[in-house]
């Protein structure tokens, strides 16, 4: 008998998940317990616009992250620091601050946890940093650290 699930199941499958169970199984296990429904065709059609608006949210998501990648591109944030002899910061940029900076000059925002800073940045000039907006959609923004 096809069945779908209606959450997560070790050993049997995931959620959403059309799996085909005993009958047995099926009416004395997961039909009770409300773990799964029968895949007829109503329960089915369902599932498949559940999903595919899943699927149209994530692509309008994605088309945001790319619109947001190319206006990154055309843009150079400017952070104010306390700076020594030799252009070296008291301290360092953090991603905290370039997300700041961003949202105060810009009004972009973008959470701290996606800009990828492979060191921290130690020194005043312009350094090219890479913000990790979505699944396969990266943007470069141009950080210029001033004293």
């Amino acid at each position: 008998m096809k069945v779908i699930l209606k959450q997560d199941i070790k050993g049997v499958g995931r959620k959403n998940e059309v799996i085909n169970a005993t009958d047995g199984y099926a009416r004395n296990f997961l039909f009770p317990k409300n773990l799964a429904i029968e895949a007829n065709t109503e329960n089915m059609n369902k599932l498949n616009m559940q999903n595919e608006a899943k699927q149209y949210k994530k692509d309008v998501e994605k088309e945001q992250a790319k619109e947001i990648a190319k206006k990154l591109e055309t843009i150079t944030v400017q952070i104010k620091v306390q700076a020594g002899e030799n252009g070296k910061i008291f301290g360092s940029v953090s991603a905290k601050e370039i997300t700041e900076s961003l949202e105060n000059q810009y009004k972009i925002k973008i959470d701290k946890k996606k800009v990828e800073l492979k060191e921290a940045i130690k020194t005043t000039g312009q350094k090219a940093v890479e913000v990790k907006l979505y699944e396969g959609v990266i943007g470069k923004v141009k950080i210029d650290v001033v004293s």
